[in-house]
């Protein structure tokens, strides 16, 4: 029998556990190479925060677009020097692209680059009318009546 590790497919997902939506999307996933790396905290009950390590790209060479249950953030690389010459070259001085599925009425409500580091916050909000909400419990004799 075989173990199967599912830990990647959770990694992408924020703000819901659709084991069969995040298994498709897992398998239609392109060339994705874990770069950059990223963390995602859940920072308090409807709120979340996705960090990105994106050291050498500037704010210009970032964008990052929502758009339905999606969020992609890309980053494009200028064109370098081709006179260089290395001796070793360990720094990746590549673009990207990384997309992460959202949940239902979960909204971007900013992002911040501080020390390398790309800072999306999310928030999902729930409209009031999906909200669970308190029934009353009436006396039967209001119903005899």
């Amino acid at each position: 029998m075989r173990n199967y590790d599912l830990t990647p497919l959770y990694r992408s997902a924020i703000g819901f556990d659709r084991l069969a939506q995040l298994a498709e999307h897992a398998a239609s996933n392109k060339g994705n190479s874990g770069y950059p790396p990223y963390n995602i905290e859940l920072l308090s009950e409807n709120r979340y925060r996705i960090t990105m390590a994106v050291a050498g790209f500037a704010m210009e060479e970032l964008d990052i677009t929502s758009e339905g249950d999606k969020l992609v953030v890309k980053g494009t690389k200028a064109e370098q020097d081709s006179e260089r010459k290395y001796l070793y070259q360990g720094i990746a001085e590549r673009g990207f692209e990384r997309t992460f599925q959202l949940a239902d009425y979960v909204t971007v409500i900013g992002a911040d680059l501080e020390n390398g580091l790309l800072n999306i916050d999310l928030q999902r909000e729930i409209p009031e009318a999906l909200k669970p909400r308190k029934i009353e419990i009436s006396s039967s004799k209001l119903l005899d009546a």
